[in-house]
């Protein structure tokens, strides 16, 4: 019990951090779409298509198994992937001058 304890208390510590993290990127991407022109249409563009394939990629994975097999397997495999992704484009938006 005291294993799977420690699994479930990292798991919500990733997805807390998964949290704040998307919380910075939709103020960067508000910043950026609100600004207009052809960068903050791009960037509204690019935000719908991503989590269009990303949805789709999921669900693909879920599936056939590929998160895994168990909830908590199913659980650390998204969250993981999804932070991934979201810490991408944190550091994309974060750059100075973008």
């Amino acid at each position: 019990m005291r294993r799977s304890l420690g699994k479930m208390a990292r798991l919500g510590f990733d997805t807390v951090a998964l949290g704040f993290d998307a919380a910075a990127v939709i103020g960067l991407r508000t910043v950026k779409i609100s600004q207009g022109g052809a960068a903050g249409a791009a960037e509204a563009e690019l935000m719908v298509s991503e989590k269009i394939e990303g949805a789709a990629q999921l669900q693909w994975q879920l599936m056939t198994g590929g998160l895994g097999l168990s909830p908590m397997a199913v659980s650390k495999s998204t969250v993981s992937k999804l932070s991934k992704t979201v810490r991408a484009n944190r550091k994309r938006l974060g750059k100075k001058g973008k």
